[in-house]
């Protein structure tokens, strides 16, 4: 049995990818961690690339199908999010932006959230505090207090110890662990759950007079 479900977002836009890259070695930190804790993870990857046009769809008829409704369901019922995304002209891709949109704007409601994003120079390391944070603030996530930034010399340097990189990516994976730890496990709440069955329409009569 899985006692924790740790949903990882990367919108990197090619393959390979930077921004998948930091995506695993945040998944790589924080589920040592947690196993570190006596916990097992399940981590599923929601790689936004490989849904562009069913985000665009969904943008246009309000409703995610097919793949990218599984993967959101999935998001939704995470015990955990690391969400990454490449940084254009200073604030997240476009892309990111726009399955950010179709969320459910409840669904993570408390949930720990880890950021990170990359780009070519690190003077837009900012862009996550004053761009992507309040993108999940607004969501009302539990956002943790580490965010994750790699430049394109940092995965040059990486193996340099005055290289930071390495050691913020722990403090993140560390912080992360410690909110989902202490939160325990999270069912997703059923959107149609308030919704009366057809039967129970007929019992009291609220149809077919």
């Amino acid at each position: 049995m899985t006692d924790r479900t740790l949903v990882v977002v990367s919108a990197g836009l090619s393959q390979p990818s930077s921004t998948r890259l930091l995506a695993d070695r945040l998944t790589g930190a924080t589920v040592r961690e947690l196993e570190a804790a006596g916990l097992t993870v399940a981590v599923e990857n929601l790689e936004v690339r490989e849904h562009a046009h069913a985000v665009v769809d969904a943008t246009l008829t309000g409703f995610p199908t097919g793949e990218l409704a599984t993967a959101l369901e999935a998001l939704y019922a995470a015990d955990g999010v690391i969400a990454v995304t490449p940084l254009f002209t200073t604030t997240y891709s476009g892309l990111f932006k726009s399955l950010v949109d179709i969320l459910d704007k409840d669904a993570l409601t408390g949930v720990p959230v880890l950021i990170g994003a990359t780009g070519g120079t690190p003077r837009h390391s900012l862009a996550l505090d004053y761009s992507v944070r309040p993108l999940f603030t607004y969501l009302r996530a539990d956002v943790v207090p580490t965010s994750v930034f790699a430049a394109t010399d940092d995965w040059a340097g990486a193996g340099d110890q005055v290289n930071p990189l390495p050691e913020r990516i722990t403090r993140a994976g560390e912080e992360l662990a410690v909110r989902m730890l202490a939160q325990g496990r999270r069912v997703a709440a059923d959107p149609f759950a308030a919704t009366p069955s057809f039967t129970s329409l007929l019992a009291e009569g609220g149809i077919g007079e």
